[in-house]
């Protein structure tokens, strides 16, 4: 991890507003009572297999939420036996972009060292629509209403459910309010207890899978009947985990650190050994997942423009085991959910702490923060879980290819940063002029309106028709960053 300059250094203080970003993960990674750090008196060279793993699974538990459960049994689901492709594409976006960007932020320092190279304006606004969006206004309430979808709802008599959701909810919040202000014990809680259980369970439920006699897989459908790859890439967008990723890999860093691998170079061999155990990880659950959303279609056809991959799930459990198969896989939504939860609640809060240690005149402490988050995800995931996903689509759309531009750039950090410094600010501009300009499109139809002019233009764009429609202005603005920098490089001879 780059050395930060003194001023940037983290040091003990009880102001708010001398601590940094990075400051405060190195303050989340601190688990004096987790059994995980040992507070070591010599610097190790590198971590033992059994840190190792317990690493990988506090951070997979971190990931893996409500998006990561409900949208690959949906993809299994809609491409039937094109489950393949589908599958590769998601796992593309939804882990490999999520683990590479683990590794350059650890490698920058920390994301808004990474972002700061477009401009230091940038990195503030990007930094907070990123925290945004994966903290109170979509991932924090999804965890809740999906949750609630699967562990409550079938169970639920006819015309009990607003008020069992806000009910459910304010227990679940509540909760998760409790454990985040303990953000150095999410190593035990998470790594330790939660996350194992998680796992096993989802392996049970894939057994039960094996066992279960069903038919042959069913030809795609919806959105699935054509470019299952493609389309699988795009629907990995939907577990957030990129944008997530360029919070989480300082903390993945910070976490080794304290447990003795201090060096620049073995802390970031380290975090990328974790982040490809993390990976392998998703990478098997995703697959049983998916195989799992392919049996289930088999017994039950889902509707491809209302349900979820929660639909899917429902479905195979209450067909193959009945009401004790719903409880079972409800109770596995309830763990997920409520990981992640208390980690973005966690992660968001530090980042607001940090970032607007005063506001109006007056100090807002990390527990205020996480109070607010809090209060307004409460709010939000009482909305439904299906109008915070339609909402969520368009926002994810703008942020992606930005985040996926940032990391590709980074992963040649010392060619673009040395010798083609404008290469960061153009290439950015033309991907978000284009996702921004998709990403209005699809408010605007969840809004129910059409922008004629606008579908017009961004139809223009090569790829546009598969929603790669911002490759192309960013490969223009890579060339016009390149040839910037080259002309400032002579100017200055």
């Amino acid at each position: 991890m780059a050395s930060l300059p003194p001023s940037q250094q983290h040091t003990h203080t009880d102001d708010p507003a001398h601590e940094t970003p990075t400051a405060v993960a190195q303050d989340l990674a601190q688990s004096r009572e987790s059994g995980l750090a040992q507070a070591p008196e010599c610097e190790r060279t590198q971590l033992t297999g059994r840190q190792r793993f317990v690493v990988a699974v506090t951070f997979f538990s971190m990931f893996f939420g409500a998006g990561n459960l409900i949208f690959p049994p949906l993809v299994g689901a809609l491409s039937g036996h094109a489950a393949v492709p589908a599958l590769v594409g998601f796992t593309i976006s939804a882990v490999g972009l999520p683990i590479l960007g683990v590794i350059v932020v650890a490698r920058a320092g920390g994301f808004a060292h990474l972002s700061a190279r477009v401009s230091r304006h940038f990195s503030l606004i990007l930094g907070v629509a990123i925290m945004l969006t994966i903290g109170p206004l979509f991932a924090i309430p999804r965890t809740a209403s999906t949750s609630f979808e699967m562990a409550v709802v079938p169970f639920l008599p006819s015309g009990a459910r607003p008020w069992a959701q806000f009910a459910y909810s304010v227990v679940f919040f509540a909760l998760a309010f409790v454990v985040a202000q303990h953000p150095d014990r999410l190593t035990a809680v998470l790594g330790r207890i939660m996350g194992p259980i998680l796992l096993v369970m989802i392996a049970a439920l894939f057994v039960a899978c094996l066992v279960v006699p069903h038919g042959p897989f069913t030809a795609p459908t919806g959105v699935y009947k054509h470019d299952q790859l493609i389309q699988g890439f795009l629907d990995g967008y939907q577990t957030m985990d990129l944008i997530a990723a360029l919070y989480f890999g300082i903390v993945i860093s910070a976490n080794i650190k304290e447990l003795g691998v201090r060096d620049e170079s073995r802390n970031r061999a380290e975090t990328g050994i974790g982040g490809l155990w993390t990976g392998a990880m998703l990478i098997i659950v995703y697959g049983v997942l998916g195989f799992v959303g392919a049996v289930s279609e088999t017994f039950h056809a889902i509707d491809p423009t209302t349900d979820t991959g929660a639909t899917v799930l429902t479905n195979l459990t209450s067909h193959a085991f009945g009401p004790v198969g719903l409880a079972f896989i409800g109770i596995v939504f309830v763990i997920a959910c409520f990981n992640v939860c208390t980690g973005l609640i966690s992660t968001c809060s530090s980042y607001f702490h940090t970032t607007f240690p005063r506001m109006a005149g007056h100090r807002v402490s990390y527990r205020v923060w996480s109070l607010v988050f809090t209060l307004i995800s409460l709010a939000i995931a009482n909305i439904g879980l299906s109008a915070i996903i339609a909402l969520s689509v368009p926002v994810l759309e703008f942020l992606y290819p930005i985040a996926i531009v940032l990391v590709a750039l980074a992963l040649f950090g010392r060619v673009f940063t040395q010798r083609f410094p404008r290469a960061y600010l153009w290439t950015v501009l033309g991907a978000g002029i284009a996702s921004g300009a998709n990403a209005i499109r699809g408010l605007a139809a969840v809004f129910g309106a059409h922008l004629e002019w606008l579908d017009r233009a961004c139809a223009l764009l090569p790829l546009q028709q598969v929603t790669l429609g911002w490759l192309a202005p960013a490969a223009v603005g890579l060339v016009i960053g390149i040839a910037i920098s080259i002309a400032e490089r002579r100017r200055a001879r």
